[in-house]
C-alpha cells in the first residue's frame, strides 16, 4: 500500500517537474523565436532604407538632369529671344535712320511750301485790291446808268427779267418743235452712232479657226519613233485620238489633222509628252492620251473660271463655267466661240450702259447667248431653245433666259436686254473675215458622218479623218466578228450613201482587236 502510494506521488511529483519543464522549453522557443522576428524586421528595415536611400539617389539625379535640360532648353530660348531682339533693332535703327531722312527732306519740302505760301499771299493781296478797285468802278458805273434812266437797278432788273421771261417762252415754245422734229429725223442715226461707238469701244481682232495643227520636233529623226516598227505607233495614236496624223518630208513639223479642236488639242498634247518622255510604243500612248483627256478637262472648268472672273460674272453655276470653257474648243463658222461670246458680252455690256439698263445682266447675257453649241448631247433643238432650257435650269435670271432663247428669234422677246445680244451677236459675225460658211458646214457635215456609223450596234468609237474622205470605225471585239466586221463597213457605206451628200468617195474602214489582259500576281 505504501509502495503505490509513493510512487503515486512521484508520478505527480515528476508530472508537475514534466509540465514545468515542458513550460521553461517554451518560454525559451517563444524567447528565441521572437528574438529571431526581431532580428528579420531590423534586417528588412535597414533593406528598406537602403532601397530609399538609393530611390532618393536616382530621383535626385533625375531631377538633376531634368534641370540641366530646361536650363539649356531655356538658355537656348534666352539667346534666340535675345538675337531675335537684336536683330528687330536693328531694325528699329534702319527705319529710325529712313524716318530721319524723310523727316529732313519733310522739313526742306516744308520750308519750300512756306516759301510759296508766302508768294500766294502776296498775290492775293494785290488780286484783293484789284478787286476793291473794280467793285468800285460797278457801283460809279451803276450809279450813273441810274441817273440817266431814271431807275434804280432793282427796277431796271426786274423789268429786264419780264421782258427776257416772254422772249425765253417764245423762244422756248418754238425750240421744243424744232427739237421734237429733229429727234425724229435723228433718232436713227444716233442709235447707229451708239452702236458704232460700241463697235470702236470693244473692236477685237478675229483669228479663223482652222482643221489643222503643226507640231515641231527638234529633229526629223524623232518621226521615226512617232510612226513606229511598220507603223503600229502611229496608227494607235490615231486610234486613240481620233485625228489624222501626216508625217511626211515637212522639215521638223507633224501636221495634226482633225474637224474637232479638242482632239486636235490632246493629240499635240500627247505627242509632246511622248517626244519629252522618249518611251513611244502603243501602251504608253494609250497612258499618256488618257492622262492628257482628264488634264484637258481640267484645263477646261480653269478656262471657263478665268473668263467669268476676267468678265467681272459672279455666280454662275459651275456647269454653265464648264461649258464656258469647253467654248474655247468650238467654233462657229469657223470664228472661235470663245472670243466671239466675249465679244459679245463686252458689246452688249457698252451699249446697256449707253441706253441706262443693267449691264451686269445684259454681259452675263452676252457671254451665255451660244451656250446650247456646246452641249455634250446635241439633241434636235436649236441651240437658242437649248441655251435657254440650260439657263433655266441652272436658274438664271429669266431676263438673261429670254435674251438667249430670243437672239434668233425663236421665241418672243420680252426685255430690252433681248435685243441688245441679238444686235451684238449680229455685230460680232458680220465683220469682214469674222466667220466662214464653209467651215461650219463642212464640220457639221463631219458631225454626221460620226454620228451615222456610231447608230451601228456594236461601234465603239468611231473617227472621220483625211477631211471626211475616209471614216475610221473601231467595233467592240466581243460583240462584232470578223465576218460581222467586213458586214458592218458594206452596210455603213450604203448608208452613207442614201443618207448623206458629199463629194468624190468616203473610205469606211472598220477596225476589230481583240485584246486579253491578265495580270500576275
Amino acid at each position: 500500500m505504501m509502495d503505490i502510494l509513493y510512487m503515486i506521488v512521484t508520478g505527480v511529483i515528476f508530472l508537475v517537474i514534466g509540465i514545468l519543464v515542458g513550460r521553461a522549453l517554451k518560454g525559451k522557443a517563444n524567447r528565441e523565436k521572437e528574438l529571431e522576428i526581431e532580428e528579420k524586421g531590423r534586417t528588412i528595415i535597414r533593406e528598406a532604407e537602403i532601397a530609399a536611400e538609393n530611390i532618393k539617389k536616382d530621383r535626385i539625379l533625375e531631377a538633376k538632369e531634368k534641370f540641366l535640360k530646361l536650363k539649356s532648353e531655356f538658355e537656348e530660348e534666352v539667346s534666340r529671344k535675345k538675337q531675335l531682339l537684336i536683330t528687330n533693332e536693328n531694325k528699329l535703327k534702319q527705319k529710325d535712320q529712313h524716318l530721319s531722312k524723310e523727316f529732313e527732306k519733310l522739313k526742306t519740302g516744308r520750308a519750300e511750301v512756306d516759301e510759296l505760301k508766302e508768294q500766294l499771299n502776296s498775290q492775293i493781296e494785290v488780286i484783293n485790291l484789284k478787286k476793291a478797285e473794280i467793285e468800285k468802278f460797278n457801283q460809279q458805273k451803276i450809279s450813273m446808268l441810274e441817273k440817266i434812266s431814271n431807275l434804280t437797278a432793282d427796277e431796271a432788273r426786274e423789268k429786264l427779267m419780264e421782258s427776257l421771261q416772254d422772249e425765253a417762252r417764245t423762244k422756248a415754245s418754238s425750240t421744243i418743235k424744232d427739237i421734237l422734229e429733229e429727234a425724229k429725223l435723228t433718232a436713227t442715226k444716233d442709235a447707229k452712232k451708239i452702236v458704232l461707238e460700241t463697235i470702236q469701244r470693244t473692236a477685237t481682232e478675229h483669228a479663223i479657226e482652222n482643221c489643222v495643227s503643226i507640231f515641231n520636233i527638234e529633229s526629223d529623226d524623232i518621226k521615226g519613233k512617232i510612226i513606229g516598227r511598220e507603223g503600229r505607233n502611229i496608227r494607235a495614236l490615231e486610234a486613240a485620238t481620233g485625228v489624222e496624223i501626216i508625217v511626211d518630208d515637212t522639215p521638223e513639223a507633224i501636221i495634226i489633222s482633225g474637224f474637232d479642236p479638242v482632239r486636235r488639242e490632246i493629240a499635240r498634247l500627247s505627242l509632246h509628252r511622248l517626244v519629252q518622255d522618249g518611251r513611244i510604243h502603243p501602251a504608253r500612248i494609250e497612258e499618256i492620251v488618257a492622262k492628257t483627256t482628264k488634264n484637258i478637262e481640267e484645263e477646261i472648268v480653269e478656262i471657263g473660271e478665268r473668263t467669268v472672273i476676267d468678265l467681272g460674272i459672279h455666280g454662275l453655276h459651275p456647269e454653265l463655267i464648264k461649258m464656258v470653257g469647253r467654248m474655247r474648243f468650238r467654233s462657229s463658222y469657223g470664228q472661235n466661240l470663245l472670243q466671239h461670246s466675249r465679244e459679245v458680252a463686252n458689246l452688249c455690256a457698252t451699249m446697256a450702259s449707253e441706253l441706262g439698263l443693267n449691264p451686269k445682266q445684259a454681259k452675263r447675257a452676252g457671254l451665255l447667248h451660244d451656250i446650247g453649241k456646246v452641249w455634250h448631247e446635241e439633241p434636235e433643238k436649236p441651240h437658242a431653245i437649248l441655251g435657254m432650257e440650260l439657263a433655266q435650269k441652272y436658274k438664271e435670271h429669266p431676263v438673261v433666259c429670254n435674251a438667249i432663247g430670243a437672239h434668233h428669234d425663236e421665241i418672243e422677246m420680252t426685255s430690252l436686254i433681248s435685243p441688245i445680244v441679238q444686235a451684238c451677236d449680229a455685230i460680232s459675225g458680220a465683220r469682214p473675215g469674222a466667220r466662214r460658211e464653209v467651215m461650219e458646214s463642212y464640220i457639221k457635215r463631219l458631225k454626221e458622218l460620226e454620228a451615222l456609223a456610231i447608230s451601228f450596234d456594236g461601234v465603239h468609237k468611231c473617227y472621220a479623218i483625211q477631211a471626211g474622205r475616209e471614216l475610221r470605225v473601231m467595233v467592240d471585239a466581243d460583240n462584232v466578228s470578223d465576218e460581222r466586221a467586213g458586214q458592218l463597213s458594206f452596210e455603213i457605206s450604203q448608208k452613207i450613201e442614201k443618207d448623206m451628200q458629199y463629194p468624190g468617195q468616203i473610205k469606211v474602214t472598220v477596225i476589230r482587236e481583240m485584246r486579253s489582259v491578265s495580270y500576275a500576281k
